[in-house]
């Protein structure tokens, strides 16, 4: 099957949006970050109209990556893609991801994290626990028929797009 819509999903600072770009620049789709439709520069969100006007848009398309978790939307994206990137990564590699990330300048973020803010670090810990079950019963309801990759590590996707799409890493 030739992917032409992907969601890429799992925990914040799993490797989701670095992933993405790599894909991105190996199959010469579009990339849509949901935290960027979602969030605005000034730190507040667009109303959940503008962002599920703005998602069915996208959704409309005839090809997408699309980068993000955001889980009252997952069921609509897993419809509507042939491919799901699920990255299941351990914690601690994930509170590690974001902490090695702030301050940086990122295209998938309007906005610089300063800090690690104590309700995302509690959001990324509980992650597994709340989580992550619904994302596997959902790619039970819908993941029939479609590519369905998930990475255990990072060294896995890096793996995986060089076999895929012959691009080492970047």
């Amino acid at each position: 099957m030739k992917m032409k819509k992907a969601i890429v999903i799992g925990c914040s600072g799993s490797g989701k949006s670095t992933f993405s770009r790599r894909l991105r620049d190996a199959t010469g789709l579009p990339l849509y970050y949901l935290d960027m439709i979602w969030h605005l520069p000034d730190r507040t969100n667009v109303t959940r109209e503008e962002f599920d006007a703005r998602l069915a848009e996208i959704l409309a398309r005839d090809e997408w990556i699309i980068d993000g978790n955001y889980n009252r939307t997952l069921e609509v994206r897993l419809q509507a893609c042939d491919t799901v990137f699920l990255f299941d990564l351990p914690t601690e590699v994930c509170i590690d991801g974001v902490r090695h990330r702030i301050g940086t300048v990122r295209e998938d973020m309007p906005w610089v994290e300063e800090e690690f803010d104590p309700e995302f670090y509690e959001w990324i810990e509980n992650f597994r626990r709340d989580r992550l079950p619904r994302i596997y019963e959902l790619l039970g309801m819908y993941g029939a028929g479609k590519d369905v990759i998930i990475f255990h590590t990072r060294e896995e996707a890096d793996a995986w797009i060089e076999s895929a799409c012959g691009k080492g890493k970047k």
